[in-house]
């Protein structure tokens, strides 16, 4: 039983090296927050490498990594787990939660605001000194593996009154803020993940800084790495630079026809353009 657990956990190891390239310090922080088992928030915009970081140190750190996208449907039972019929018996099967506690690993709770409040309070226990967890159906108090830690991020842009964490869950973490990196290291990852040439790289870093201006004038988030990222694989694969972007950014970003002609404006500063059917 013990071999078959082990191998569930396993399960939820990167298995190849993650492409990650820094932007600051965020390396530095994570490792010394696993070392004192504190809990972790990264915030930032959709795109920013968030998971992709997540992914980077587990594969560093060779833990598993047990990610959950949080939305307003999910249950306590989601989280802990619940009882199964098997067969003609009813067993126990743990949560992915209650997995990380028990066998040790990093339990990530993507877009942590999405979940209802009464989820994210069974979580208070294991973010303190007693990192604990209580499974109410199977009354045992579970004591966290000495290689468990918690991480949740959100994007502090979909904050509201309707989403947002409670006070008293916030300040039981610490936190890492993520923003857009700079061009230079915005260049490099897209030049890693496209194996585009460096020039084109550093022009489609160059275009998304200029797009981000546009935020707060009609534009309610700003090109993401991922999406220029995208861009350059739509290159790559043969489409023209502006369809590419016309593809991958305008469209994504946008709706609205006006604010649609405000990032084709961009795009122009940088690339011809050219009709399209």
């Amino acid at each position: 039983m013990k071999n078959e657990k082990n191998t569930v956990i396993n399960e939820y190891r990167i298995k190849e090296k993650p492409n990650y390239i820094s932007q600051d310090n965020e390396e530095e922080i994570f490792l010394s927050a696993w070392r004192q088992r504190i809990p972790l928030i990264i915030k930032g915009p959709t795109g920013c490498g968030k998971t992709r970081f997540l992914q980077h140190m587990a594969y560093k750190l060779n833990q598993p990594l047990i990610t959950v996208s949080c939305h307003e449907d999910l249950t306590s039972s989601d989280l802990v787990g619940r009882y199964l019929l098997k067969g003609e018996e009813t067993v126990w099967q743990d949560g992915p939660l209650t997995l990380a506690v028990r066998h040790g690993g990093i339990c990530y709770l993507d877009e942590i605001v999405e979940a209802r409040n009464d989820t994210t309070v069974l979580i208070h226990s294991l973010t303190d000194d007693r990192r604990i967890l209580y499974l109410d159906r199977t009354g045992e108090v579970l004591k966290a593996h000495p290689d468990f830690m918690l991480v949740l991020s959100f994007n502090p842009g979909d904050q509201s009154i309707r989403k947002n964490l409670k006070e008293s869950t916030k300040q039981r973490f610490s936190s890492i803020i993520f923003n857009h990196p700079s061009v230079e290291v915005e260049k490099k990852i897209i030049e890693s993940e496209t194996r585009l040439p460096e020039e084109m790289c550093e022009t489609l870093a160059m275009l998304g800084e200029k797009i981000r201006n546009l935020q707060g004038y009609g534009l309610i988030e700003g090109a993401s790495t991922r999406l220029l990222v995208y861009a350059g694989r739509l290159i790559k694969g043969g489409l023209s630079p502006w369809l590419a972007l016309k593809t991958a950014v305008t469209r994504t970003l946008t709706d609205d026809p006006e604010v649609m002609n405000s990032i084709e404006d961009i795009i122009r500063m940088f690339f011809e353009e050219e009709k399209l059917q």
